[in-house]
């Protein structure tokens, strides 16, 4: 389990990131996202406030198996 509540999984082959939030003691997806806009709306459906503000916050956001806002496979 990660010690961060929101994980950006690996880029698929096809592109983009799963996203899920650990939330009252599950994970949960929130979806398949192809850019950080896509995140950010995933983040604010969730509840998160001004997500913008926490995409390169590791207190909030794994980012696994690629680089932080890579959204296609390398």
């Amino acid at each position: 389990m990660s010690s961060t509540p929101i994980v950006v999984h690996p880029p698929a082959d096809t592109g983009g990131r799963r996203v899920t939030v650990h939330s009252h003691g599950r994970d949960e997806i929130l979806g398949t996202a192809y850019s950080d806009h896509d995140l950010v709306v995933f983040l604010e459906g969730a509840g998160i406030h001004d997500a913008d503000s926490i995409l390169d916050d590791d207190r909030w956001i794994e980012w696994r198996g690629g680089r932080a806002h890579q959204w296609s496979a390398a």
